[in-house]
């Protein structure tokens, strides 16, 4: 079942453009309705959370107007992280759980995430039916069954207290002065609660979201600001989390970012030591860095590749067993604690390691030497194809047998964005740079 309006991480595009207009949501709010209606029962519920962006006001009201006219009931949470919303899911025993977030992406975007009843995000399948609804005639509730909706005001603390529980019994975080940086997203209050509750020395960031300036030179696409301020206040490191919280950056005291796979590398390792990783194996997507593959090798763990998405992640995670996985651009997904990749609670489980070690932050962040990675993004016009052309496909070619054996490619499609993601890995920096501009050189002459 081919899908045209779900993403790699759900709906998600311009607000007040096609997809995310108020009439979509609408329709998308009543095929959820109907998708996840159970027969024979009264009782029908969703949890809608949110980011901070100004337009999650008109989608929630308008998921809201098409959930309730097919019969369920609605649980406003207001602006939580996306973590929060696959939790509450489970833990209110919902049907289904959506999360109006664009993620790291900037103010004028949006988009719509759906949890089922486990706080797991749909399949690919699932989401291809509720579109295929969508597309067609949505039949609507009988006006006695018309669904109600209510604000739930306590949300976010269900979700601090259960973040709080992840972090060692009896361990505190005295001593140690933290950077938060939030965004001016999602965990604006959350995060900056759970570190200063658990006794850290807070320096908040990114606190202040007026509907605008959602990861706006701020957030783990911009760890810069995070970094700036862990070295202007002398702090132990710094946390620095994307619009909606489930990716992470980590700071050192000196200012260095850790990415994902650093994170993930310290986590496997310290998790393997303590008997707590299953299968022996981490995984990651087709962009985490040889060298962290490199890296398990050398601790005999392995190192299982999927599709980029954190969903992918998961999928492989759940069907083989595994408990740890995650992204490079800092999704850290960890079974026993969450559904989702989870920032915050990515961040307790350094924490952890930093108190339990008594080392400094930047002894713990760089796990691996990373091979030599260039990344670059190249947008195309809406309806453009450049991937299809020989010319592109051509260039591709040349690059794989420069790099045989000394490196990778890696060209692909954002699910998020018009882009067209050119990745390559390579011992020699120079063949490096030349790969990857050649590339990016061909696909602009494409578009």
């Amino acid at each position: 079942m081919s899908r045209k309006l779900f993403g790699t991480d759900g709906v998600r595009g311009r607000a007040n453009t096609h997809p995310m207009t108020a009439e979509m949501a609408l329709r998308l709010g009543a095929a959820a309705g109907r998708y996840f209606r159970r027969n024979g029962e009264d009782h029908h519920r969703v949890v809608i959370g949110k980011d901070t962006r100004l337009s999650g006001y008109m989608l929630e009201n308008a998921l809201t107007a098409g959930l309730t006219s097919t019969g369920m009931n609605v649980l406003l949470l207001g602006p939580v992280p996306t973590p929060a919303v696959g939790y509450l899911t489970r833990s209110m025993r919902a049907d289904v759980g959506i999360m109006i977030s664009a993620s790291h992406n900037p103010a004028q975007d949006n988009g719509i995430k759906f949890f089922g009843p486990d706080g797991f995000k749909l399949s690919d399948e699932a989401e291809a039916e509720i579109e295929s609804i969508v597309a067609g005639e949505i039949v609507p509730a009988q006006p006695q069954n018309i669904g109600r909706a209510k604000r739930i005001d306590d949300g976010r603390g269900r979700y601090v207290e259960y973040a709080k529980t992840t972090f060692p019994s009896g361990q505190r975080l005295e001593g140690l002065k933290v950077v938060v940086d939030c965004a001016n997203g999602a965990a604006y209050r959350a995060a900056p609660d759970v570190l200063w509750e658990l006794g850290a020395e807070v320096i908040p960031l990114g606190v202040s979201p007026n509907g605008h300036n959602i990861n706006d030179g701020l957030g783990s696409t911009h760890p810069e600001a995070c970094a700036r301020a862990v070295l202007e206040h002398g702090a132990d490191m710094g946390i620095s989390l994307d619009g909606d919280a489930d990716r992470v950056m980590i700071v050192d005291e000196k200012g260095q970012v850790a990415d994902g796979d650093q994170i993930m590398a310290l986590l496997a390792d310290r998790w393997a030591a303590q008997g707590r990783l299953r299968g022996g194996a981490l995984v990651a997507t087709v962009m985490s860095n040889l060298g962290l593959e490199r890296f398990l090798q050398t601790r005999g763990l392995r190192l299982e590749r999927t599709a980029v998405g954190d969903r992918y992640v998961v999928e492989r995670m759940r069907g083989a067993g595994f408990n740890l996985g995650g992204e490079q651009s800092g999704h850290i997904v960890m079974t026993d604690y969450a559904t989702t990749g989870d920032g915050l609670i990515a961040s307790l489980q350094f924490l952890a390691a930093l108190a339990d070690s008594g080392r400094r932050a930047s002894e713990l962040v760089a796990q691996f030497e990373p091979v030599p990675q260039l990344l670059k993004n190249v947008r195309y016009a809406q309806g453009a194809d450049p991937l299809s052309q020989d010319s592109v496909q051509a260039e591709i070619a040349r690059a794989e047998a420069r790099l045989n054996g000394c490196g990778r490619v890696l060209i692909r499609k954002s699910g998020t964005e018009p882009l067209i993601r050119v990745m390559a890995e390579a011992e020699d920096e120079t063949v490096l740079r030349e790969v990857v501009e050649n590339i990016v050189a061909a696909v602009e002459r494409a578009t």
